[in-house]
């Protein structure tokens, strides 16, 4: 049984390639065998071998992917309303597309972090050997000095070496979080810690947000479209959420659909219980009114993946900015740190 989980871009390519087979009309043990069948030996071919082995043993598909613990838990549940629901294949490709888009979104994490990360090094050693090489020359000088030229020049002396130590330290911090994140996030494991970390943080809270949204929107659809009443789909798709803010909020409006004395609706107790915007709550509103509940939860879905796509897109572009603006007022710290010492010594001749 595999230990790792599959990363965002495999666990996309499973998800579509059983799609595309079950609408072909092959079965799932036979497509999963077949998914595994002309691979070359890896972790992808060996979770493929361990679900299939747990199909022919009579599992069914959502237990064969918890039990090869290869899989997110968002795959296991989502699969496992498919199934219920009868919506198996569908559901799969809903899973395909959501987890290319994320392997897109961290594989651009990804190639932000690398540049920072090897400018950070490089200026690490930079600020090293300034403070350890150059500016102890510079002590020494002042040592040798007597006089009126020495006494003017020591405060200076003792201001560069504190500015140097003081930016070493920050880069050096900074060198050594840039460098485990970029670690974390080698593995899918490290970056669901990631993004569990991310819900608190200001920068990353409402990209965090709209990501538990979407998942527990998609959730909702595919229940309600399987016919399943509303409350129980309401209550099934809860099951699916653990982001620390958005679960209160639902079980608030779950509570309120299943109030005995005063009990919402669907559409009523979202929009009461503030989980939308006016603006969806409102979509949501006339689809219950209109019949097509299942067709606007899949609209808000995508448009809920898409926004915290679009957020993260915008924080990502936004670090090498930061970056070099951190990487200019380094540089002009250890220039400063190199040049108050002059400046004391013409101040002293002066």
């Amino acid at each position: 049984m595999s230990t790792t989980v599959l990363d965002s871009s495999a666990v996309s390519a499973f998800c579509e390639s059983a799609a595309i087979m079950l609408a072909a009309g092959i079965q799932t043990d036979e497509a999963v065998s077949l998914l595994g069948e002309n691979m070359e030996d890896g972790a992808f071919k060996r979770v493929c071998d361990g679900v299939y082995g747990h199909l022919i043993a009579g599992k069914s598909l959502t237990d064969s992917l918890r039990d090869s613990a290869a899989f997110p838990r968002h795959v296991v549940d989502m699969v496992g309303v498919g199934e219920v629901s009868g919506r198996l294949e569908p559901t799969l490709r809903t899973l395909a597309v959501y987890y290319d888009e994320e392997s897109r979104l961290f594989a651009k994490i990804r190639s932000s972090i690398v540049y920072p990360a090897a400018l950070l090094c490089i200026m690490s050693v930079i600020l090293a050997f300034t403070v350890a090489i150059i500016l102890p020359v510079f002590v020494n000088v002042y040592e040798s000095l007597s006089g009126n030229l020495a006494s003017g020049s020591f405060n200076a002396v003792g201001l560069s070496i504190g500015i140097g130590w003081t930016a070493l330290a920050i880069t050096l911090v900074c060198t050594v979080v840039v460098l485990l994140v970029a670690f974390v996030m080698r593995t899918e494991n490290g970056r669901q810690r990631l993004m569990s970390l991310a819900e608190g943080l200001p920068l990353t809270r409402n990209t965090m947000f709209q990501l538990a949204l979407s998942r527990f929107t998609s959730a909702l659809s595919t229940y309600v479209a399987s016919g399943i009443n509303t409350d129980t789909a309401m209550t099934e798709a809860v099951h699916m959420v653990n982001h620390r803010t958005l679960k209160p909020q639902l079980e608030q409006a779950r509570s309120a659909m299943l109030d005995p004395v005063a009990p919402k609706s669907l559409a009523q107790a979202i929009s009461e219980s503030g989980v939308f915007e006016p603006v969806y709550a409102r979509m949501l509103t006339i689809g219950a009114r209109s019949g097509s509940t299942e067709n606007v939860l899949d609209r808000l879905s995508l448009t809920f993946f898409d926004d915290a796509i679009v957020k993260m897109d915008h924080l990502v572009d936004g670090v090498e900015p930061a970056l070099a603006a951190f990487l200019t007022v380094a540089v002009g710290a250890t220039l400063i740190s190199v040049m108050m010492p002059l400046i004391g010594i013409m101040g002293s001749i002066g």
